[in-house]
């Protein structure tokens, strides 16, 4: 495929590159000679607003990926052939696929001046997406299908490869045990605490726990392992191996001798990846060590990680993974509603909008997280599980990659998780069955 265009910039080549992996065709070429541009013989587009006297896919510019820095951009979101669109500009499409791709992946609108919430996060309630209706759309995925069906007309003879489904279950292990391996002086003091406000049930719980009368309700393990190998599940666990605990990070010491074979056990059977703890998102320092901890509990290198709490702060936090040397990040996601934040169901690598550079680093990004619809969307196990068939058909419909965020925690059935983790196994039942409309 080639590209004509007046002048050939970073971003243009970067979301190229996508559409290249996207439609399955060998990388794309750009050219700003026009005279080569009007030999080629092969597939090609037309990326300027000059008119060009040979068969091509004509797409006008909205001028986004010839600027550099950030500004305010008019984003003017409407309907064409079904699909919301924006930076229309006319020409063979409508508007500026080029442009609006990469807008929404870039998160551009996340660099721009917004009010963060508690935990210092960008919402989904102020994304582009949500305003205007199509957070629950992989709305870049369809307009690869609309981009390849313009170029097949004109071009009957290209071969475009079709995308394959991919389905990945995560865990986020914020807490290996809810009773077990915290040492005589925490437990001491929470059994203190609920004595004295009478919490007797909890006393009782954690006594039988403490005593081996009852299973720890956060050790699930053994049942989710049965479940993917029923189902032949690959799925990625997160640890959080945060050494100094606060309110944020209150996982178990990284350095308890259970702790380790737990970790060394999911690493035996499934990827594992690091949860940097809430400290290491403003310290290079804490994250370097965290993931030297979670390596040597593994005995593999660590390469993937997903946010605690997805604290995730354009560019630094990214940028932080990479100098420590984590090529794939799992945090693309919201946490107060559930959807596409890149408007994607595809890996694709993040573009440093500051230094106006393609990265390394390869984003996987999740739709669905249960305590989203538990914390934040207040649903019950039924309206998740309705919500998670949507999104899940969603991805399935453009051959896209499907992700889902789980904690060890929501399976305990109890409190506000009851009947979640019957949830989570009807889901896995009915997708394996080939059953969810």
């Amino acid at each position: 495929m080639l590209v004509y265009c007046v002048h050939i910039t970073p971003r243009l080549r970067y979301i190229t590159r996508f559409f290249s992996t996207e439609t399955g065709t060998t990388e794309w070429q750009l050219t700003d000679d026009p005279e080569m541009f009007l030999l080629e013989q092969g597939a090609k587009i037309n990326y300027s607003t000059d008119t060009m006297d040979t068969r091509c896919l004509h797409m006008l510019p909205h001028g986004l990926l010839s600027q550099t820095g950030i500004q305010q951009q008019p984003v003017n979101v409407t309907q064409l052939n079904g699909q919301p669109v924006f930076f229309q500009t006319g020409g063979a499409l409508g508007f500026d696929l080029f442009a609006a791709a990469f807008y929404l992946l870039s998160r551009y609108e996340e660099y721009l001046p917004f009010e963060k919430d508690r935990y210092g996060r960008f919402a989904a309630a102020q994304s582009l997406a949500q305003k205007n209706g199509f957070l629950k759309t992989p709305l870049i995925n369809h307009w690869t299908r609309l981009l390849k069906e313009q170029l097949t007309a004109l071009f009957p003879g290209e071969q475009f490869r079709e995308t394959v489904f991919q389905f990945i279950p995560t865990y986020d292990i914020d807490m290996a045990w809810s009773y077990r391996h915290k040492g005589i002086w925490r437990n001491g003091i929470n059994f203190i605490k609920e004595a004295v406000s009478l919490q007797l049930s909890a006393v009782r719980k954690r006594f039988k726990v403490l005593t081996g009368k009852e299973k720890d309700p956060f050790d699930e393990y053994a049942w989710l392992n049965q479940l993917h190998q029923q189902y032949q599940l690959k799925p990625y666990y997160f640890f959080l191996v945060a050494e100094q605990r606060n309110s944020c990070d209150k996982n178990i010491s990284p350095h308890n001798k259970a702790m380790k074979a737990l970790i060394a056990d999911q690493a035996i059977r499934y990827p594992v990846g690091l949860h940097p703890s809430w400290q290491s998102n403003t310290t290079p320092a804490i994250l370097k060590r965290e993931k030297e901890l979670l390596a040597a509990a593994t005995g593999t290198a660590i390469n993937a990680s997903r946010q605690h709490f997805l604290r995730l702060s354009f560019p630094e936090t990214y940028r932080n993974l990479l100098k420590t040397g984590i090529l794939f990040d799992f945090s693309l996601g919201y946490a107060d509603d559930n959807g596409f934040r890149a408007s994607v169901a595809s890996p694709f690598c993040w573009y440093d909008l500051d230094a106006e550079a393609a990265t390394d680093l390869l984003i996987f990004p999740f739709c669905f997280m249960e305590g989203t619809s538990v914390f934040y969307k207040k649903d019950d196990p039924e309206t998740g599980l309705a919500e998670l068939r949507q999104l899940y058909n969603e991805v399935k419909k453009v051959n896209g990659f499907f992700s889902m965020i789980w904690h060890n925690s929501s399976f305990t059935e109890e409190g506000v998780f009851k009947g979640w983790k019957n949830m989570y196994e009807t889901f896995l039942k009915e997708r394996d069955n080939s059953t969810i409309k």
